[in-house]
């Protein structure tokens, strides 16, 4: 005998909502303070003048201002060089 009564397939109807990260206000915008600029798991992006790293790693703007994104070369502790991004708000 079956183990389930025949029916319709009811396992394939679930999805996950999206995280929706990414940028949020790109580079030459304006914001203003609180005002959040990327959402990001990890530290893809780091923070410079202006902005703060919230709790789950999203970035925001802790003045108004024009938001700026710089690459820069940053050693790590194994001596290996990368660039990195820094968003900034001025």
């Amino acid at each position: 005998m079956a183990h389930t009564k025949a029916k319709g397939s009811t396992k394939n109807n679930r999805d996950s909502q999206s995280q929706r990260l990414g940028v949020k206000v790109f580079g030459g915008e304006k914001i203003r303070q609180g005002g959040i600029i990327l959402r990001q798991r990890g530290s893809k992006y780091f923070v410079g003048q202006g902005v703060k790293l919230a709790g789950d790693d999203s970035v925001f703007a802790t003045q108004d201002g024009v938001v700026t994104y710089q690459k820069r070369v940053v050693r790590s502790f194994t001596g290996h060089r990368g660039r990195k991004t820094t968003v900034s708000v001025l």
